[in-house]
């Protein structure tokens, strides 16, 4: 495998080849089989794992300039504690930046109200008396606020800044457009901008499948905060997340070689055209991996032979030196006659990555079971994948997994108990977005 690296202006790219290094402000692209020794004579189905690993930034040096619009529901059923709380971590979220930050608060109820147009953070006690006054009333116009909230972004859009919504309900949206496909919809035209939503879900109430398809196709990050007082927590992640980004716009395209059939995308949306996939993620965090697994299908070949699997091409806005990097990489296998060969090869982490993915896939075919009433179909869905994921657990040393495969478990008993579907619903959903996002378990 050898991988490349140039980089150019935010436009243009100048010609400059260099080993790719997760420091010095460059990120690390590692692409890799999760068996680089297949089974000759026979097709075979196998994973193809892209990495980019983030470089790590001085913290002396600042961070990337944010652009971050709040967006707080603030419908009858948020007052006493919820507002309380839903204030107090906005307030403590402020903490976090700096003056050259820009920061919006947009409240909705009936009606959408911009509590603070966007500005940089220069006059923070202004800010933080417009979060103080804030008071809940009325219903829920969910899509509005989050539109009047992409509206405060724009005013400061800049491909150099985060551009972030954080989006906090604890209800139905009952005003305006309110379906899954709706706010999905949403999401997705606001990524094509370079927006992400962050949504929080608070209590029990609220649209789990809105909340979580708006952030999904905004490549954001979908939390279920089931009590009030946890929202400090999560909203000092998010916003630790948004400091943190150190590159944007990454864009993934994987060209298979000729007889190499690309099968699906593992928890990332994109696109499969003919031998060609597109994947893009909105941001890469400082020190840490985003990446994306490819279940392909490789053709029968001779003992002693080696096929190119596919070209990888990355690219990236490099929130550091403010130009585009660009990385490829080539990938192969080879085959063997031998099954112990074979199996020795294999890659423990690619594999686990891609079993971790396949199981949450699981998960989310169990929930559906589960709300068409087919209550034997999704426990026995989940429990059989529980039993896989714990025998490639064994299998790869992977403790993830063995979690995982506990955590299969437990929902398969959960999804039968008609009292808790509406608690564990709501959790399992979030653990699924989470593992979508390579976060892991979000609520155990």
């Amino acid at each position: 495998m050898e991988t490349r690296f140039l980089r150019g202006g935010w436009m243009v790219a100048a010609v400059l080849l260099a080993v790719c290094s997760a420091h010095g402000g460059q990120a690390r692209l590692n692409v890799a089989m999760g068996q680089p020794v297949l089974p000759a004579e026979k097709k075979n189905v196998t994973y193809l794992k892209v990495g980019l690993t983030g470089f790590s930034w001085d913290r002396r040096e600042g961070h990337a300039p944010l652009n971050i619009a709040i967006c707080l529901d603030k419908s009858g059923s948020m007052s006493g504690e919820k507002i309380r709380h839903a204030k107090n971590a906005a307030l403590a979220a402020l903490d976090r930046l700096s003056s050259n930050d820009i920061v919006s608060v947009v409240t909705f109820d009936t009606h959408v109200r911009v509590a603070v147009p966007a500005t940089k953070l220069t006059d923070r006690s202004s800010v933080r008396a417009a979060i103080e006054d804030i008071n809940a009333d009325g219903t829920t116009a969910l899509f509005a606020g989050v539109s009047k909230a992409a509206e405060e972004l724009r005013k400061f859009i800049d491909r150099e800044r985060v551009n972030r919504i954080v989006l906090l309900s604890d209800g139905q949206a009952n005003v305006g457009p309110a379906s899954p496909s709706d706010l999905g919809a949403l999401g997705y035209s606001l990524r094509k901008e370079g927006i992400s939503v962050s949504t929080y879900g608070l209590g029990l109430d609220y649209n789990e499948d809105l909340m979580c398809q708006l952030a999904r196709r905004s490549d954001g990050n979908h939390y279920f905060v089931e009590k009030a007082a946890e929202l400090g927590e999560v909203f000092d992640k998010e916003f630790g997340n948004a400091l943190s980004v150190v590159a944007q716009e990454v864009a993934i395209k994987i060209k298979c070689a000729d007889g190499i059939r690309p099968v699906r995308l593992l928890g990332r949306e994109g696109e499969i055209a003919g031998q060609r996939v597109y994947v893009n993620i909105a941001s890469l965090y400082a020190e840490q991996e985003k990446f994306v697994v490819l279940e392909v299908e490789v053709p029968a070949t001779d003992a002693g032979r080696s096929r190119e699997v596919g070209t990888v091409e990355v690219s990236y806005a490099n929130m550091a030196t403010k130009t585009t990097d660009k990385l490829s990489s080539t990938v192969s296998v080879t085959f063997s006659g031998h099954t112990v060969e074979c199996e020795k090869a294999e890659n423990p982490k690619v594999m686990a990555s891609a079993v971790s993915l396949v199981t949450n896939e699981e998960s989310k075919r169990a929930t559906w079971l589960r709300d068409q009433g087919r209550i034997e179909e999704a426990q026995a869905v989940l429990k059989e994948s529980g039993k896989q994921a714990l025998d490639k657990a064994e299998r790869y040393n992977d403790d993830a997994l063995r979690s995982q495969a506990k955590f299969q478990w437990r929902d398969a008993d959960d999804v039968a108990k008609d009292g808790m579907w509406k608690d564990s619903r709501k959790r399992m959903i979030n653990n699924q977005s989470g593992f979508d996002q390579q976060e892991g378990f979000k609520k155990k």
